[in-house]
């Protein structure tokens, strides 16, 4: 959809500067002028003289003498207000606004125009919500004077229908509940006799919407539970003789993963990795790729990243990142025809780099002359076996013509070891001979064993019993989803936070803010007064005389570290430029900082204690 929207040049016309030229149209009349300078300038007296040499301010007024005004959140407050009450007068005629002057509950307009329907949310650009739409067009239309408001949208990019119709006719937003305790609030309801905490906790918003969402829990438990009943697994015997293989054919699988992990290791694959030819078993989120070819094997260094994060990369080591040619098929050929597939592998139109979004693996129903090589890039934990073949590999595998013989290749040694590609030994070729490994090996082999003597692998067929083992399956996980959404209605049911405000109360005994009586102390009465930053952090440094021995400078400098809340660019670290006597104060404000922190850990708070830390931002 597009809009056409005519104006006249003669009308309005800006240069450069943004600045009305001479020739302008003025939308007021000489009377209207005068009403605007008077209000202007008994506004602006109250200004200092300084401020009144404020671009913003010597700008704004030549504007509101022809009618045109401008309203956004960095104006100061009283040119916005002055603003709003000439546009309530009518003596403002166009009004170029954000989406703040819209929630203004009278300010009519005859015509409201959206420039774009799009918005900057913090993050990335959205359309406008059907809340959003209907608040700012809400300003159309005059009572009493207009008998309907014009809404004009200018759409300069495509819109989907479906879009529109959801900013023009959508739901609005839910309204969902961001309550939650504070030390301060739990302080100052402790301090007033006879005020229970839980009393506001049991009536707020929050647990109301708690409650009304338990029935429909338990309504989705038992629909669960009658689908899981519904499975036939035959007999009872046949059931438990199901369960029984199940159970140890879950038990082999979380055995053979641990083997895997330390198989896994850096210290017992490298050696096999660094040529390129190995056969690797590859499975990428959850789905096996099956067998491919390790082209390179690359160890990726820690992205020098500052704080908490750079700290756990540095604990974990480096990454081993492998290049491995995997078949697969393009995820956009499901649903189309086969000629038109088989043109596309024709006219060699696959790209060389596949990835987990783009490409799916290769199923048993797909044709061959669709099936394709490209370079995965993955992980040392994304193998699942490790072949004792290797081949030779072209020195540049990007080439379609060196794929396809890649491709040959493998299935070649596929069709040579009928009854499976051989593997390396753990023990033999990597040299595992850790007790606790040998334990795992011997569980796994035992496990497939009893598997493979069990009435279920003997008497019944391949095909049957693959049917009732996912039919188990399925019954197993709808119990267990049952399960957990008549847990979650039952917490739901109970006072929300409750064993939260424990532990707070907890914290601030151990930090003497309230007494074993929980009265409270003199550090819990001035945390009461503290409503910005971390009340228990502030009242530490406080008590512990860390403002003591500061200047004003330094006491501002330390206090906006506890309330700048933008985010540093990775490569930006601003405590290493701060100046000397201002670090001092920083580092005493992290050493405070981690001690509260770990007060809240000891008494079962659910807080990390790096990111609090790196929470306080010297930024500023």
């Amino acid at each position: 959809m597009k809009s056409k929207f005519r104006y006249d040049t003669s009308v309005l016309h800006t240069d450069n500067n943004l600045r009305i030229s001479h020739n302008s149209y003025s939308y007021t009349d000489d009377v209207e002028k005068d009403l605007i300078t008077q209000v202007y300038i008994n506004a602006i007296d109250s200004l200092s003289e300084d401020d009144q040499q404020l671009p913003q301010v010597e700008a704004l007024l030549p504007l509101l003498k022809r009618g045109i005004g401008i309203h956004h959140s960095g104006l100061l407050p009283i040119l916005k207000e002055i603003v709003e009450i000439l546009f309530a007068e009518g003596l403002i005629k166009a009004l170029f606004a954000t989406e703040t002057f819209a929630i203004g509950i009278n300010m009519p307009a005859k015509t409201v125009v959206f420039t774009n329907t799009r918005k900057w949310d913090g993050k990335d650009f959205r359309w406008v919500t059907s809340g959003e739409y209907i608040q700012m067009s809400g300003r159309a239309g005059r009572r009493g004077k207009d008998d309907r408001g014009i809404v004009i949208q200018m759409v300069d990019e495509k819109m989907e229908p479906d879009v529109c119709k959801d900013i023009l006719y959508g739901i609005p937003d839910p309204l969902n509940s961001s309550y939650r305790i504070s030390y301060n609030m739990l302080l100052n309801l402790m301090r007033v006799e006879d005020v229970d905490p839980e009393y506001l906790l049991r009536a707020s918003f929050f647990q109301y919407q708690r409650e009304i969402e338990a029935p429909a829990l338990i309504n989705q438990a038992e629909e669960l539970e009658n689908q899981a009943n519904a499975v036939d697994l035959g007999s009872g015997d046949e059931a438990d003789m199901v369960s029984e293989y199940y159970q140890m054919d879950q038990q082999l699988v979380l055995t053979r993963q641990k083997i895997m992990e330390i198989v896994r290791k850096p210290s017992h694959v490298l050696k096999f990795l660094q040529v390129g030819g190995r056969f690797l078993e590859v499975s990428i989120h959850g789905e096996n790729f099956g067998w491919g070819v390790l082209v390179s094997c690359k160890k990726k260094q820690g992205t020098g990243a500052g704080g908490a994060a750079g700290r756990a990369a540095a604990l974990s080591g480096p990454e081993y990142m492998l290049d491995v040619l995997l078949p697969c098929l393009d995820r956009h050929f499901d649903g189309e025809s086969s000629k038109g597939k088989e043109e596309d592998t024709e006219n060699n139109r696959l790209i060389w780099r596949g990835s987990f979004q783009t490409c799916r693996p290769v199923r048993e129903d797909d044709k061959k002359s669709l099936v394709s090589m490209r370079i995965f890039t993955v992980g040392l934990n994304n193998i699942e076996n490790i072949s004792a073949i290797r081949i030779f590999i072209p020195k540049d595998c990007t080439t379609i013509e060196s794929r396809r013989k890649v491709h040959s290749a493998v299935n070649e040694v596929k069709n040579r070891f009928k009854e499976g590609v051989p593997l390396l030994d753990p023990v033999d070729d990597l040299g595992i001979t850790d007790e606790s490994f040998k334990t795992l090996i011997d569980r796994a082999a035992t496990l497939a064993e009893r598997m493979s003597e069990h009435k279920l692998s003997s008497e019944i067929p391949k095909k049957e019993r693959l049917e009732l083992i996912a039919a188990y399956e399925k019954k197993a996980d709808l119990k267990a989803q049952a399960k957990l959404l008549r847990d979650k209605a039952r917490s739901f049911q109970t006072i929300a936070m409750k064993e939260d405000m424990k532990k707070m109360k907890r914290v601030l005994k151990r930090l003497g803010h309230v007494d074993a009586n929980g009265v409270i102390q003199t550090k819990g009465r001035t945390a009461c007064e503290i409503n910005t930053a971390h009340e228990l952090v502030v009242v530490e440094l406080i008590f512990g005389g860390v403002f003591n021995e500061l200047s004003v400078e330094q006491c501002v400098a330390l206090l906006s570290a506890m309330t700048f809340t933008e985010k540093n660019s990775e490569d930006d670290d601003p405590a290493s430029k701060m100046k000397s006597f201002l670090s001092g104060p920083f580092y005493k404000l992290q050493e405070v900082a981690r001690t509260v922190v770990q007060v809240e850990a000891s008494c079962g708070v659910d807080v990390k204690e790096d990111e609090f830390v790196d929470s306080f931002n010297c930024g500023m």
